[in-house]
């Protein structure tokens, strides 16, 4: 089978795509035949080994997983005599980023709990761009964040993977949505749901009166200080991604701020979970949340597809047509 490989750390130009041995499922894998995978930033680290304390996780001299790629959708083409919850034939997408990576192939092993069925209203390639964003954004806003119905949440950074999920997501629990974004996106936020659109290159949002009951910070420089006194009383800010400085200051200061005041500011980390996923699904489903896809390339264009991704303006997901 064909295969992206990065055998070193380093720029896009070091993936290859060669030929490897196609693997057989263990007891409790199935083997995917992939259709469709997609680029998140985690694919980013895995293929230049930065931040550099990423390596305790990925290799330190070298990848530990050389087969980069996450979220896939695809067709179950084997299963494991274990495997219980599907069969040969099944439509499924999942994230592999807790169970090896290897998404960048015409086929993957991989236990039946990072996947579930893909939503039938889906395309692959549509499904592939959904499993670590969504989630991500899912976890970050129901979990940390504790949203309810009729709250006013702020995503900062709502163009990219994470953020046009946040957006949509947010609205499916009833939560008025303020999307802040650059000025080329302020119409694609209202397309997906956004009750208000704030361009961040006309405009603060941390200079304006409005306070939220809930930020989420997907991207941007803001120093925490800035998004502490745009929350109400009582509020929650969630850092999941944006300047080094901003997730340092959230992880060294956050906790001092949420025990000594009435706001609480928080650093966080998605986790690869099959009931979020399955949850994802019906939302899906039901039309309440849609991906939005950017660009699509082929499995021999990923080194392409990387470079588009690491210059940080994509609307939405960057996916790979297998």
């Amino acid at each position: 089978m064909k295969a992206i490989v990065n055998n070193k750390y380093g720029p896009p130009d070091v993936l290859q795509l060669i030929e490897i041995e196609k693997q057989i499922p263990k007891d409790k894998q199935v083997l995917v035949k992939v259709h469709a995978a997609s680029l998140n930033y985690g694919n980013l680290v895995l293929l230049k080994g930065e931040p550099f304390l990423a390596r305790l996780a990925f290799g330190l001299t070298k990848p530990k997983y050389p087969i980069p790629g996450g979220d896939i959708a695809g067709r179950i083409e084997a299963v494991g005599k274990d495997v219980k919850q599907f069969q040969p034939g099944d439509e499924v997408f999942g994230d592999l980023s807790s169970c090896g990576w290897g998404g960048f192939a015409e086929y993957v092993t991989v236990p039946e709990s990072a996947l579930a069925l893909k939503p039938a209203n889906l395309s692959f390639e549509e499904a592939a761009a959904v499993p670590m964003a969504a989630v991500t954004a899912l976890q970050a806003i129901r979990d940390k964040g504790k949203i309810r119905s009729g709250q006013k949440v702020l995503i900062n950074g709502a163009s990219g993977g994470v953020g046009t999920f946040a957006v949509q997501i947010a609205k499916s629990f009833g939560a008025e949505v303020t999307a802040v974004c650059s000025t080329r996106n302020v119409n694609n936020a209202r397309v997906i749901g956004a009750d208000h659109a704030i361009d961040y290159t006309r405009d603060d949002f941390t200079k304006r009166t409005q306070r939220y009951d809930l930020i989420l910070g997907v991207n941007g420089s803001k120093p925490i200080s800035a998004y502490k006194r745009t929350l109400h009383p009582n509020g929650i800010f969630v850092h999941v991604g944006g300047s080094g400085a901003q997730m340092f200051q959230t992880m060294l200061l956050g906790p001092w701020i949420s025990l000594t005041g009435s706001r609480t500011m928080s650093s966080f980390l998605q986790r690869q979970n099959q009931k979020d996923l399955v949850f994802m699904k019906e939302l899906l489903e039901s039309g309440k949340v849609k991906p939005v896809i950017d660009r699509s390339y082929k499995l021999s264009e990923v080194p392409e597809a990387f470079r588009y991704f690491e210059e940080g303006h994509a609307q939405g997901k960057v996916v790979i047509s297998v």
